[in-house]
């Protein structure tokens, strides 16, 4: 009697209580926070939570220089390849035995009507150093042709939007390479906007 009595009221073990012993090793007398509040856990953490902070400050100040430092450097960069062109384009004239310095204009139109998609882009590229030029000899300030059109106000250059537009596809030849296909329609259509910003100017043909 006394053996089916206990029988009946000795349940069977079933699993295992992965909870009880975790609890224990952390939060009891013998486990790894002994003798640690729950203030002194939270002035932990709050402590991390400070030093995130401020290294994502720290972060944020050391992107933001690069990219201040990025923006202010990428004129001189352009400076650069602007130069390059340049000098590539006077020791072609001079190889060719022509006048870097006049007639070039009549050049556009038999470059921009070959059938050969590098006269396309040398007739751009040669348009573009005449407008620069021409700003220069003009008095418009600058340190490239990009920072003397920002100086131009509209009222003064009815034509500065074709200037702009004709600019940009000469940026994308210069820095885009291979990669930039230029048609033909489109490079006529550049030395067409070329050519109104030059005749307000008064360049002569």
């Amino acid at each position: 009697m006394n053996a089916s009595a206990s029988a009946s009221t000795t349940l069977p073990s079933i699993g295992y209580d992965f909870l009880t012993p975790l609890l224990r090793l952390i939060f009891g007398d013998s486990g790894l926070t002994s003798g640690v509040s729950a203030g002194g856990i939270y002035d932990v953490f709050g402590i991390l939570w400070t030093i995130i902070v401020v290294l994502g400050y720290l972060l944020s100040f050391v992107f933001l220089y690069l990219y201040i430092y990025a923006s202010v450097h990428k004129g001189t960069l352009e400076d650069i390849a602007d130069g390059k062109i340049r000098a590539h384009e006077q020791a072609a004239q001079i190889q060719k035995g022509g006048k870097f310095v006049g007639g070039r204009l009549a050049e556009l139109h038999t470059h921009v009507q070959s059938s050969n998609p590098n006269d396309w882009k040398l007739a751009i590229i040669e348009a573009d150093i005449i407008l620069d030029d021409t700003l220069k000899k003009q008095g418009y300030v600058g340190t490239s042709l990009g920072e003397r059109l920002r100086n131009i106000s509209p009222s003064s250059l009815s034509s500065l939007d074709d200037a702009w537009q004709a600019h940009k596809i000469r940026n994308q030849i210069a820095h885009g390479g291979v990669d930039f296909a230029l048609t033909q329609k489109l490079a006529q259509e550049t030395i067409v906007r070329y050519e109104r910003v030059f005749t307000e100017l008064g360049v002569d043909s």
